[in-house]
């Protein structure tokens, strides 16, 4: 070994000395099986060792608090001990109902970061967990700067989930993933049954009626930027809409998940619907062109805030323009295990007629009443059809 691979790695071991001590326990101490090492294969196909079932979790985005509380609702921060701060930015009142529910939680520490960024290594080690949760998008960047070889020489393992790149795939795996090392496998087996259920729901009725599927345009992250227009492939929304019933443009377009359409392309599709993943931006884009949707979101708000988006250039003329088929949806059902919700809601958009029974609040307030400790709240989905001009 080199000498400078022996001083980097007497410097980290001597931050880790300096650091390690005392750490807070978030929650108060449980009950549980001793722990055992166990072989877990993650969704990018690593076989990692963990000590199972683990009890000081680090969170490389705080949105995975979503499964992690379903999975775990009697105190979803039990075994939560750091978390990145974007659930407190990008989904603010989802925060604030957990917040009430959970005071403490203000005290978890929080570190910044980006989707397919790094962790904050500092933070990791003095909080030493038994587990390291980090996005799939993430891996490239672990990868060049070999966090993930420093943290093992530490024995805190990493395991990569995924609901955002293929979550048709990923997310019934990362869901088992998290039950297993959790020791809550049951439980996740019936959060699986019951997302089966809600999208058969759907798809069942696409499969024997066999509907003309619309043409449907998903604007991405609408009000975050000025830019038009971002929007999905084949996968993630792009995915969705086509299990909806509907066709979906970007995947006629754009060779991966995420990419960007010009108006032109847009306005030669001449879509029937459009649908615009939005949420409540203001901690990133004050006063933006955003719609404030999730938990408890005023209708009258979110409806004036779509209205804006009928104006756009990409847009004119378009048949949606002229039937006012303008939606608009969380955002972060981008990137959660409740996509069962935007499924449901985009097929009675595109099939007003099949899905009239169909009520995808009931099934997302069923959801929080079986997995979830906060109360639902609707305020997840608006729309202009079949409103005035």
């Amino acid at each position: 070994m080199s000498k400078h691979c022996l001083l980097a790695r007497a410097m980290l071991t001597a931050l880790v000395l300096m650091m390690l001590g005392p750490v807070r326990v978030f929650a108060g101490e449980q009950s549980a099986p001793p722990q055992a090492p166990i072989t877990i294969t993650d969704i990018a196909g690593r076989q990692v060792s963990v000590s199972a079932p683990v009890k000081r979790i680090l969170l490389g985005e705080g949105r995975q608090l979503y499964l992690i509380a379903s999975l775990e609702p009697d105190n979803p921060l039990a075994r939560v001990v750091a978390w990145r701060n974007d659930l407190i930015e990008a989904d603010p009142a989802t925060y604030q109902q957990y917040l009430g529910a959970y005071p403490k939680l203000a005290e978890l520490p929080a570190f910044a970061g980006k989707e397919n960024g790094l962790i904050d290594i500092e933070s990791t080690i003095v909080q030493k967990p038994d587990v390291v949760l980090l996005n799939l998008e993430a891996m490239r960047a672990n990868e060049d700067t070999k966090y993930i070889e420093k943290l093992a020489e530490l024995n805190i393992p990493v395991l990569y989930i995924d609901f955002r790149h293929y979550p048709l795939k990923n997310t019934e795996p990362t869901i088992r993933l998290l039950g297993k090392i959790m020791g809550r496998e049951a439980r996740a087996e019936e959060i699986i049954a019951f997302r089966s259920e809600a999208m058969a729901r759907v798809t069942n009725v696409i499969a024997e009626a066999q509907p003309e599927p619309p043409r449907v345009f998903i604007e991405r992250i609408g009000g975050y930027a000025d830019d038009c227009c971002l929007s999905f492939g084949a996968e993630n929304f792009g995915k969705y809409v086509e299990l909806a019933g509907g066709h979906n443009i970007g995947s006629d377009i754009l060779p991966s998940t995420f990419g960007q359409l010009n108006p032109e392309q847009v306005i030669a599709a001449n879509p029937e619907h459009v649908v615009v993943t939005s949420a409540d931006w203001e901690a990133y884009v004050p006063g933006g062109h955003w719609i404030p949707l999730g938990p408890g979101a005023d209708p009258k708000v979110t409806r004036q805030k779509l209205e804006w988006f009928t104006t756009r250039s990409a847009y004119t003329d378009i048949a949606a323009q002229k039937t006012r088929n303008f939606h608009g949806i969380w955002h972060q059902f981008y990137n959660s295990p409740y996509e069962f919700f935007a499924v449901q809601q985009m097929a009675k958009w595109f099939h007003p007629e099949l899905f009239a029974d169909l009520d995808p609040d009931a099934t997302f307030a069923e959801y929080h009443r079986r997995f979830l400790p906060i109360p639902y709240r609707p305020g997840y989905a608006v729309s202009l059809s079949g409103s005035a001009d």
